[in-house]
């Protein structure tokens, strides 16, 4: 059998690159292109999948639905974390049992202390609402200190960044990056991408140095490395 998915790629993707490994591209719809969130697909995994939305536009596949009378021809776009009512994630932690409160310190990047909180899974980096202190000018949220349960903040200088570490990277056109590379990096959906250099590191890790720095890279997020429209691979941001 081979998975149909409604993710818009395009259907040459599937087509063999160089070694016959398969190759993902981005879609045709750019507003709408999924491959970021598919950079992980296995090779074995890539050999079966299908991409019929590919070469279409949302409007193309709203036409196609319209013509076969389906209900969702004009359904509303979901935003944000779909399934997450009123986008309070927080709460929906709280509410699968995932996680609860538990207080710690909020501190800036001097480690003075300016508030606390009440865990720093409901804290996002480069959040500025929702913090609870009082300060002569905006701050951030920098960094989340797992370890020490701590919640950083700093001014929006803070928050640019112009290199990090990818682990547990996963590569289309080839089985390792054995040598350095130009890419565009993407480092959340909705990033435009910026040109970087993308360097191989031991542990399956990579090093990426980008040519400007970047607001509010945030580990755990992928980033996800492209020459054009081909997808060369990514990985998990941790530092």
């Amino acid at each position: 059998p081979h998975p149909a998915s409604g993710h818009p790629l395009p259907s040459d993707g599937r087509g063999a690159g160089g070694e016959g490994r398969y190759l993902l591209k981005r879609g045709r719809d750019q507003r709408k292109d999924q491959s970021y969130f598919l950079f992980s697909l296995r090779q074995d995994q890539l050999a079966r999948a299908m991409f019929p939305l590919g070469e279409k536009t949302k409007s193309d596949t709203r036409e196609v639905a319209r013509h076969c009378n389906l209900k969702t021809a004009d359904k509303e776009e979901s935003m944000e974390i779909c399934f997450v009512p009123d986008n309070n994630y927080g709460g929906f932690l709280q509410q699968a049992n995932l996680v609860q409160k538990h207080r710690g310190e909020i501190v800036d990047v001097h480690g003075h202390l300016l508030g606390h909180h009440d865990g720093i899974e409901f804290y996002t980096i480069g959040q500025r609402k929702g913090l609870g202190l009082t300060t002569t000018k905006p701050v951030y949220v920098v960094e989340l200190d797992a370890e020490n349960n701590r919640v950083i903040v700093g001014d929006d200088s803070a928050l640019d960044r112009d290199e990090f570490i990818a682990e547990r990277c996963n590569w289309h056109p080839f089985e390792q990056l054995t040598a350095p590379i130009e890419v565009t990096a993407k480092i959340r959906y909705n990033h435009p991408g910026t040109p970087a250099t993308i360097t191989p590191l031991d542990g399956n890790r990579t090093k990426v140095k980008l040519h400007t720095p970047q607001r509010a890279i945030t580990p755990g997020q992928a980033a996800v490395f492209y020459q054009d429209d081909l997808v060369v691979g990514g990985g998990w941001i941790t530092r």
